[in-house]
């Protein structure tokens, strides 16, 4: 793929990733997007540096440093190869910033995924109490993490699969799809502890998947950790491969 077009490709699905998990509050300023969440998860409280911009450098910085700590938030950075300007990630290690939960962001077609063979699953086009008690308890989740989780997820505009997948009647099992511009994005997928490597998180995401599929998603992406090994195999026989990587600046406090 020729540098332009993997700099339209990581622009599309960062644009994707961020109508997927809004923030609470979001600011446009010269290229940039401030997003803010009262904390949680640092890429709804990030900068994401998409497009090209005009003011100096320096100013811009400073700028973010200023809304961030304004907000009682340290000011964080989300990277990628094609963060504007390119001397973005330099600069900022230049001012202390340091480096943090490196992601993959993958993709696979389609096209031939595989038929999901466990199908006991429960599917929510909104975000309910229900699929949100059992995705918190799952995850484990604070009170406080709800509360501003159930803001995000109210917020999405594009259509959305919140699914939980049961075992003997209990849910074992929870994600979230969104479906936007032909591609559904995978988040929040997460296994009970006590059920893990038994197949039922494989068993989720191929539920999803088909969903995606039915309602005209051509393709998924989603995001990984780089070192979450168990994670990345899964999706890696799920035919998911990596279309560029991400990673945080976050400034020394």
């Amino acid at each position: 793929m020729r540098e332009a077009e993997m700099m339209s490709v990581i622009a599309e699905l960062e644009e994707l990733s961020m109508n997927a998990w809004p923030a609470l509050e979001s600011l446009a300023d010269d290229g940039w997007v401030l997003r803010f969440a009262e904390g949680y998860t640092k890429r709804a409280n990030s900068v994401y540096p998409l497009y090209p911009s005009e003011r100096e450098l320096e100013e811009k910085i400073l700028a973010c440093e200023t809304f961030y700590t304004k907000k009682g938030l340290p000011t964080i950075f989300k990277l990628t190869p094609a963060a504007q300007p390119a001397e973005l990630d330099r600069v900022l290690e230049e001012k202390g910033y340091l480096t943090s939960g490196h992601t993959s962001v993958q993709t696979v077609s389609l096209d031939s995924i595989n038929a999901p063979t466990v199908h006991p699953v429960r599917v929510y086009r909104e975000c309910t109490d229900e699929w949100l008690d059992d995705f918190c308890r799952l995850s484990a989740k604070s009170e406080n993490e709800k509360r501003t989780m159930s803001e995000t997820l109210r917020k999405i505009s594009p259509p959305a699969c919140y699914m939980t997948l049961f075992h003997e009647d209990a849910a074992v099992a929870c994600g979230l799809g969104v479906l936007d511009r032909g591609y559904l994005g995978l988040y929040d997928i997460v296994t009970d502890s006590r059920f893990r490597r038994q197949g039922f998180g494989e068993q989720l995401v191929l539920n999803l998947l088909h969903w995606g599929a039915k309602n005209g998603a051509k393709a998924s992406y989603l995001q990984v950790i780089a070192d979450n090994l168990s994670a990345r195999r899964l999706y890696e026989k799920l035919g998911y491969r990596e279309a560029y990587p991400y990673w945080y600046r976050i400034k020394e406090t």
